[in-house]
């Protein structure tokens, strides 16, 4: 029987039950919308046509559904528990913790919502300069890039959630 936490390649994914798909998914991009999109057009003869819709929905998400994605999301430069998000920051040195605190503050409020970099092979003084640059954006540039964020790293996952 497929696992849905940790399905065993594409074939277990696309043998899942649609609840147990949007569960799995969901570790993915925290957006039910996403996991509903993205389950419910499977099957998927492989990777690549998954994570092209999966890059899809993430694009299609209206900006609550956004929201909801960001919501799932540890600050960077904080320990976070899950698993991937620990891999993801493993570049944050304890050094650069209370400088990415501050960033995070500053980029909360001039947004209204978390700061979301697709951290995978960043050290933590990119990501800080990263956040410093984005600071300048106004609200529709500034969503613009989380979008394209949120889509990295939802590509990156999607590979994870079906690797054999």
């Amino acid at each position: 029987m497929p696992n849905p936490r940790n399905p065993a390649g594409l074939s277990e994914f696309n043998a899942l039950s649609e609840k147990d798909a949007e569960s799995a998914l969901l570790a993915c991009c925290g957006s039910r919308a996403f996991a509903r999109a993205v389950a419910r057009l499977r099957p998927y003869r492989d990777l690549d046509s998954l994570t092209a819709c999966a890059e899809a929905a993430v694009r299609a998400l209206r900006w609550p559904d956004v929201l909801e994605a960001l919501g799932a999301h540890p600050r960077i430069g904080e320990r976070p528990t899950q698993r991937w998000s620990r891999q993801e920051q493993a570049g944050v040195e304890t050094a650069d913790r209370a400088a990415l605190a501050d960033g995070n503050r500053a980029y909360e409020e001039r947004f209204g919502h978390v700061y979301l970099v697709c951290a995978t092979g960043l050290t933590g003084r990119e990501l800080l300069e990263r956040l410093t640059g984005r600071l300048g954006n106004d609200a529709d540039g500034e969503r613009h890039v989380v979008r394209d964020e949120l889509a990295k790293i939802t590509r990156l996952r999607m590979a994870k959630l079906v690797a054999p």
